[in-house]
């Protein structure tokens, strides 16, 4: 996750997150990132079962009942050891969260135990009174996704009208003085939208946007096609930042972030050492805290069977399940190759990848996505393929 607006208009200092001793049991929301223990914010997918159709799903939902999914009470157990072992957000996902009945009740049974709670939300079902109750909850977050305007949008959904829906749901939200945001999965189809999404949420005053690059996992791994050329990405990152900074300029704050390619992170930095040198130094150092990418150390899956993953997008490779072992011994046990793996990925990945081994920003992004290198490559430790960063930006010719 790159903080756009942090890094690029400068709105977090290097300062605001050793205030609090870069401990993710006191940060703010805002400053997780910059973590210094990388407690696990854990997405549990509790529900399978989705109203949409979306193309590129990763837990590739159906409308349709499930089985052997996680029992309220299993969930409250879960939500029992994240507690305890520091787990400072649990966002609730699935599927779509809000077709759960239990979703209140075990979103308010984490508040009740100190942790943050959020939901990622296809927005379609967020009536004034649903949004009431999460008004009532005490969510810290409501993510909304959202794929492109009216007509890419209902497209990518596989539903006519889920974009006025998702909108009235976020409008819902906003009345009820609760944060939401949007998310958008950046591809071939839909990055033509990205500038009228910025003057929709301008419109709109959504406070918050996350921009996804695609990873080739659940139904996704059939888009593969669809994602961006490398020169794709880089001028999208350039139409991100030049729309962050404007918006800004006028007045209105939003949070816009990437998230699922950590070369972002470079690439926000080398502009600024041509526009604002000495910000460029800020960004280098918040760029070190944020660590890159966090599969296995810093961001955690549990599945609606319980099976934990390395993050949402790992779903094809289980640690374990809570209903045999505490999510927290399950994370902790670096018995399991493939996480002692994750957890110290820099000797495997200097031993199997050619541009990461000699990438001089690899503890900047800790080797970018690893299960769009094992797509691509069917080795988890070789290259990522989205990594758009030339040769001489990463070293490679140098030998740096």
């Amino acid at each position: 996750m790159i903080g756009i607006s942090k890094l690029y208009c400068g709105t977090v200092e290097p300062s605001d997150a050793l205030r609090y001793g870069r401990e993710s049991g006191k940060l703010p929301s805002h400053l997780l990132q910059f973590s210094k223990d990388k407690k696990p914010v854990v997405v549990w997918n509790m529900g399978r079962r989705c109203n949409l159709r979306c193309v590129h799903c990763y837990a590739q939902s159906k409308d349709i009942e499930y089985k052997n999914e996680l029992t309220t009470e299993q969930g409250k157990e879960l939500i029992d050891d994240l507690a305890k072992f520091g787990a400072p957000v649990i966002l609730f996902s699935g599927g779509e969260p809000i077709m759960r009945p239990d979703l209140p009740q075990l979103a308010q049974y984490a508040r009740s135990k100190g942790m943050r709670a959020v939901i990622s939300t296809n927005g379609t079902l967020i009536d004034k009174k649903m949004a009431k109750v999460l008004k009532e909850i005490g969510l810290s977050y409501v993510g909304v996704s959202l794929d492109g305007m009216r007509e890419t949008n209902d497209k990518f959904r596989g539903v006519k009208g889920a974009f006025d829906l998702a909108l009235q749901g976020m409008r819902n939200c906003l009345a009820e003085d609760i944060k939401v945001g949007l998310r958008f999965t950046i591809n071939k189809k839909n990055v033509k939208d990205v500038p009228a999404i910025f003057d929709l949420l301008e419109k709109e005053k959504i406070p918050r946007v996350c921009f996804y690059h695609l990873v080739y996992a659940g139904r996704g791994s059939k888009l593969v096609k669809e994602d961006l050329t490398h020169e794709e990405s880089r001028k999208t990152l350039d139409i991100i930042m030049d729309r962050t900074k404007a918006v800004h300029e006028r007045g209105f704050p939003m949070e816009v972030l990437t998230v699922d390619n950590h070369c972002d992170g470079p690439y926000v930095y080398f502009r600024l050492l041509k526009e604002d040198p000495k910000r460029a130094a800020d960004v280098y150092e918040l760029l070190q805290m944020n660590q890159g990418n966090s599969s296995g150390i810093g961001i955690a899956c549990v599945s609606w069977d319980g099976s934990v993953h390395a993050d949402q997008f790992w779903r094809h490779y289980s640690f374990g399940n809570v209903k045999e072992r505490k999510f927290s011994e399950i994370w902790t046990d670096t018995r399991n190759e493939l996480m002692a793996g994750l957890k110290n990925r820099k000797p495997l990945i200097k031993a199997s990848a050619d541009r990461c081994a000699r990438c001089k920003w690899f503890d900047i992004c800790n080797g970018n996505f690893r299960v769009r290198a094992e797509a691509i490559h069917s080795n988890v430790w070789a290259d990522d393929p989205a990594c758009y960063l030339t040769k001489e930006e990463i070293g490679y010719d140098t030998g740096k």
